[in-house]
C-alpha cells in the first residue's frame, strides 16, 4: 500500500529543530525516507526565513534538488491558498512552475476557493493530481469538478483535534466518495493527535497512508520522534502487524 512521507509542511525549527526546510535539507530528508520504505514525498517549498511558499524559483530549486538526490522517484507539493495572497496569485505561480522542474504531483484542497480551476491547471501544466477533502461539506465541490475522474487519489483530511470523530469523519467521507462512483485510491491521514488513530483506521480500511513531521512529531506512545524516518518505519511495522 502506498505510503507517502509528508517531510515538512509547515512546521518550524522551534516544533521540531531538524525539520527541513532548504531545498538542499528537502532532498536528503526525502531520500532517507525514501530508504525507510515510502512509496512518494510530499514537500513544502520554504522561503530563505521559513515561510511556505509556491513561488516558481523556490518550487524549482526543490524539485531539481530531489531529482539530483532520489532520480526516478516522485515528490509532489502543495497548492495551498496560505502559500499565496489568494486564488488569483495561485493560478499565476502555478503557471510559471519551471517546465523543466515540475513537481510530479500536487494537491489542490477541494476547501478552499478556486480549487476546479486549480485542478484543472495542475493536470494542464502536465503534472498528476491528487485532490484532497477537510470535511463532507468539501465533497460537493469535489464531485462536481472536471477533474474528478483523473485524480491519482484522494486525500481526506480530517481538520478534527478528536481522534475518534476524525476517524469517523475518514470513514464517511469515504463512504460518500464510493457512493458517488469515485473509484480513485483514497488516503487518510490525522494531524497532532490523530495521526495515529487515522493511520490505524487507514490500514484497517485498505487505503494509502500519509506520515511525516508534517502530520506529526511523535510516535504512536505520544513520545517524541527522532524524524522522519523514525515515522516511516513505524507506520510500515504496524502496517505488517495489523495486515498479519
Amino acid at each position: 500500500m502506498l505510503l507517502k512521507a509528508a517531510i515538512n509542511g509547515g512546521r518550524t525549527t522551534d516544533e521540531f529543530p531538524g525539520v527541513p526546510l532548504t531545498a538542499t535539507e528537502i532532498a536528503q530528508a526525502a531520500v532517507a525516507a525514501l530508504a525507510e520504505g515510502a512509496t512518494v514525498v510530499h514537500a513544502h517549498a520554504r522561503t530563505a526565513d521559513g515561510g511556505q511558499t509556491i513561488e516558481p524559483a523556490q518550487v524549482g530549486e526543490m524539485v531539481r534538488a530531489f531529482r539530483a538526490a532520489a532520480p526516478g522517484r516522485e515528490i509532489g507539493t502543495t497548492t495551498g491558498l496560505w502559500t499565496c495572497s489568494g486564488h488569483a496569485e495561485r493560478m499565476r505561480l502555478i503557471a510559471e512552475w519551471p517546465a523543466d522542474a515540475l513537481p510530479d504531483f500536487a494537491s489542490v484542497a477541494f476547501s478552499e476557493e478556486g480549487a476546479a480551476e486549480a485542478a484543472e491547471l495542475v493536470l494542464a501544466r502536465g503534472m498528476v493530481l491528487e485532490s484532497a477533502v477537510w470535511s463532507m461539506a468539501d465533497v460537493p465541490a469535489l464531485l462536481a469538478s472536471s477533474t474528478l475522474h483523473r485524480n491519482v487519489r484522494i486525500l481526506i483530511e480530517p481538520e478534527l483535534e478528536s481522534p475518534a470523530e476524525a476517524v469517523a469523519a475518514c470513514r464517511e467521507i469515504a463512504a460518500a466518495l464510493r457512493a458517488a462512483g469515485v473509484t480513485a485510491p483514497l488516503l487518510y491521514h490525522g494531524y497532532d493527535a490523530t495521526v495515529w488513530p487515522v493511520v490505524r483506521a487507514a490500514v484497517a480500511d485498505g487505503c494509502e497512508m500519509r506520515i511525516g513531521l508534517e502530520d506529526g512529531l511523535t510516535r504512536e506512545d505520544g513520545s517524541l520522534a527522532t524524524g522522519n524516518e523514525e515515522l516511516v518505519r513505524a507506520v510500515l511495522a504496524l502496517e505488517a502487524v495489523v495486515t498479519v
